[in-house]
């Protein structure tokens, strides 16, 4: 049976897998070694099953996996990916999540883009089954974190280093999107991405939060075609970047094989000060408001990739933010907005999320549906819930897309190869037609 063409919402959970480097490169800040998931994953999918969660993000360590140019160690992503492909979970594979490999350096290394096409590609004809992507999660706090904060990675702080980490995280996320499709053609790409907003505290910090209200946008401008706003390109061009690599990302074409991943936490908004200095402000518009900014921008389907919430000293502070942040996803859809998925992340607590892995204390952050015992969680018991509740509801009673996914179980049927075919004959043709026409993405 073709179930793909069975409308769902897309109930997610992720497993962290985020590694960047600290300390000037002598410390990695290894999510998946600090969470046991080494040693557990086996455990980890099962719970991601008794949830009653088909969508997982989730990616292989990229640095002890890509080892050099063409030199891989697939090992373990064979052995996990295997286990998904059985359990007939589909991943939404995220490759590059906040660290490279020591032999890359960090994000102002230059090769970055190229190199990590390369990996994109071999993984995508190593995994050919595997449909859905992330290719580089939140590029935005990925180049701020490292190269304007100074936290991680190359560990920078100014504007050139940012531009420079940024414009090549975000080149590297376009080159992999084409060569995944050059793989599989019906690819989809599901870009996680911090939703955030600026709010001035006083009239003489109107200016200085509308600056940074545009540059958040910056990374998905550019991911998607769309002409920056008139200060931000005069930025971009002060602080590094060139015409022709600017002209690049207008040159492409993909927003018809995106969906907006919009991550939203109580930490995405923020006071602005007249001097331009920031501090949390909590959760003022939230993520209904926001995401409802984001969407008017790019006109793409909408899937809320992150969000979470400490469990407190009541143990229900967790709980209801679930309620609130499912709340909001209902009135985003209620308006009109297309949006498909939902994600609670992560799986387990994290580690050292309580310093943005600025440190590296071994703290345990009481974030996820499970503990780091894999016992549930309140809001564990709350999500498994909730999805059983509305995942047959949503589908009949929303303007939410139907997303054309193949279940890995069906990846090998003549009409999911038939499928490939089309898209690929579509890339193909649309690829040959706007080579003639040239079109501009203003």
């Amino acid at each position: 049976m073709n179930t793909s063409m069975v409308p769902q919402f897309l109930f997610a959970t992720g497993i962290e897998n985020s590694n960047p480097t600290i300390q000037g490169g002598k410390i990695r800040q290894d999510e998946l070694a600090k969470c046991g998931h080494y040693q557990h994953w086996r455990q980890d999918f099962d719970l991601v099953e008794e949830l009653g969660i088909r969508f997982l993000r989730y990616g292989p360590p990229i640095h002890t996996t890509f080892l050099g140019q063409q030199q891989y160690d697939w090992s373990f992503a064979d052995e996990t990916f295997g286990h998904l492909r059985q359990r007939d979970i589909i991943p939404i594979v995220d490759l590059c999540h906040f660290g490279v490999p020591d032999w890359i350096g960090n994000f102002q290394n230059s090769d970055f883009p190229v190199l990590f096409a390369e990996y994109a590609q071999a993984f995508a004809q190593r995994f050919p089954w595997v449909q859905l992507y992330t290719p580089i999660n939140e590029m935005y706090i990925c180049a701020e974190f490292s190269a304007l904060h100074g936290w991680w990675n190359e560990q920078l702080a100014n504007d050139t280093a940012f531009v420079t980490a940024l414009k090549h995280i975000v080149k590297a996320n376009v080159l992999a999107m084409n060569a995944v499709l050059g793989v599989r053609a019906d690819a989809i790409f599901i870009q996680s991405e911090s939703s955030e907003y600026f709010h001035a505290e006083n009239p003489a910090a109107i200016k200085p939060a509308e600056l940074l209200n545009a540059k958040r946008f910056l990374s998905l401008d550019l991911n998607y075609g769309r002409r920056v706003d008139s200060e931000m390109y005069e930025y971009l061009m002060d602080n590094g970047m060139t015409r022709d690599e600017y002209h690049f990302f207008l040159g492409q074409d993909l927003k018809q094989y995106c969906i907006m991943g919009n991550d939203y936490y109580q930490t995405n908004e923020h006071r602005v000060s007249a001097d331009g200095s920031t501090r949390a402000s909590g959760e003022v518009f939230g993520y209904h408001v926001i995401t409802t900014q984001y969407h008017d921008r790019y006109r793409l389907p909408v899937m809320h990739t992150e969000t979470n919430l400490w469990q407190g000293p009541n143990g229900d502070e967790a709980v209801n933010w679930l309620w609130k942040e499912w709340a909001n996803v209902l009135r985003v859809r209620n308006d009109g907005v297309p949006i498909i998925g939902f994600t609670w992340y992560s799986l387990t607590d994290q580690v050292d999320w309580d310093t943005a892995l600025r440190e590296n204390n071994g703290t345990v952050n009481p974030l996820g549906l499970y503990d780091l015992n894999r016992q549930i969680r309140p809001v564990g018991q709350a999500y498994k819930q909730l999805i059983k509740d509305w995942q047959q509801v949503l589908p009949a009673h929303s303007v939410c897309l139907q997303v054309p996914i193949v279940m890995p179980s069906e990846s090998n049927e003549s009409w999911a190869h038939k499928k490939q075919n089309d898209a690929k004959a579509a890339r193909q043709y649309g690829g040959s037609r706007a080579s003639r026409t040239n079109p501009s993405n203003a």
